[in-house]
């Protein structure tokens, strides 16, 4: 049985209390819903040099398709500071190589859920599409 909208949650909230965030102290946790139900959640995990650091939606997606899986119904993304942290633009795109723009995404705040999907958030996303389009163009 796939979980709630709060189980959902509270598995972001779970995963933030592992961030490894030393440098920001902003840390975030991503449970991602796979179609058969299957929760995969991440943590941020921070490095020196910030531009290797890892994103708690990418770490859960990562998990995810190391498994196998290639097909998700929707994403929680909670931080401590409960201020309806979205996905950033990069995670947003990553999302898109495997999700619909009717991906749900659940964004936990101090107020409530925010909910969006992935086409408000993103919208005009470039995908395989895109690029085959442009392949054929150059033919």
């Amino acid at each position: 049985m796939p979980p709630s909208e709060a189980e959902l949650l509270a598995a972001a909230e779970t995963a933030h209390e592992q961030a490894y965030v030393p440098y920001s102290s902003y840390p975030v946790g991503a449970a991602l819903q796979a179609a058969d139900g299957t929760v995969y959640t991440g943590c941020n995990v921070e490095n020196a040099n910030y531009s290797n650091s890892l994103h708690a939606e990418e770490a859960a997606l990562g998990s995810a398709v190391s498994d196998g899986v290639r097909a998700f119904e929707r994403l929680a993304v909670v931080s401590a500071a409960a201020d309806g942290v979205t996905p950033c633009g990069m995670c947003r795109q990553t999302l898109a190589e495997f999700c619909g723009e009717d991906f749900v995404i659940l964004c936990g705040s101090a107020d409530g859920t925010e909910r969006y999907t992935l086409g408000e958030l993103l919208p005009e996303t470039i995908t395989k599409a895109h690029l085959d389009a442009a392949k054929e163009g150059q033919q």
